[in-house]
């Protein structure tokens, strides 16, 4: 396994975000993680990259513990969300750069290039990031999150403030990069369509717990109680969302 989560809990004072969660990535597998707003999934995200600590329960990455290993666990793994914010006054090529430093990417010229070549925003190169739209600062995001190759990647939201043709090109890239480098992807997102064709297996939480989990179609039969034979995740969201207080 690439990830394992184990009995995850994670309270705020008496809130309970997430409880009992508990699932795995293997190499390569690309896994969505939905649910409704509130449902823990950004929580469940923020405890896998070791920025907040569980009341209860492990996780273990690459085989090793985030507590005792975070730092070697972090430059292997990579995150990307639209909330991810930039230096605005450095440009896109700037702020790349210092990440790739941090990461210690070898030859980070080409890599960089690479990475905005691939997501076409190349023209970008020399634009500070304040002057950027929101569906700019998303690639921008994606570039980053692909600078270390990395063997378990973390998206949420990826095709956030998008147009779909931008979120055709992204999808598309992503597929590609993952099969190239085998990566390992936790995908998160409420376009169920998207998450049909880009995710395998599906986690599906509702109220910090897991409420069923397998491949869309086997999600779908499972909450809809029907006999299904295509994946219909738009009715199984509206389903769960509709049955939670």
């Amino acid at each position: 396994m690439i990830a394992e989560v184990d009995k995850l809990t994670k309270y705020y004072g008496s809130f309970r975000a997430v409880h009992d969660v508990s699932f795995g990535l293997k190499e390569g597998e690309i896994v969505g993680l939905l649910g409704p707003n509130g449902a823990g999934k950004s929580t469940t995200i923020l405890l896998m990259l070791g920025l907040i600590s569980p009341s209860s329960g492990a996780v273990r990455i690459f085989g090793l513990n985030m507590e005792q290993h975070r730092e070697d666990i972090l430059g292997r793994m990579n995150f990307c969300a639209p909330y991810l914010t930039f230096p605005g006054r450095l440009t896109v090529f700037e702020n790349l750069m210092v990440f790739a430093r941090l990461y210690d990417v070898r030859r980070p010229l080409p890599k960089i290039m690479e990475l905005l070549r691939l997501f076409e925003i190349e023209s970008l190169k020399n634009k500070p990031v304040l002057l950027l739209s929101s569906g700019e600062n998303t690639r921008v995001g994606l570039c980053k999150a692909f600078l270390n190759d990395p063997q378990l990647l973390l998206l949420d939201e990826p095709t956030a403030y998008l147009d779909p043709q931008a979120a055709r090109l992204v999808k598309r890239v992503l597929l590609e990069l993952q099969q190239r480098f085998g990566t390992a992807i936790l995908y998160t997102s409420h376009n169920m369509a998207e998450v049909e064709m880009m995710c395998g297996r599906i986690i599906f939480l509702s109220r910090g717990e897991i409420l069923v989990q397998g491949t869309p179609l086997e999600i779908t039969r499972a909450v809809l109680k029907e006999e299904r034979h295509e994946p219909a995740l738009e009715e199984v969201f509206f389903r769960v969302t509709d049955s939670t207080p």
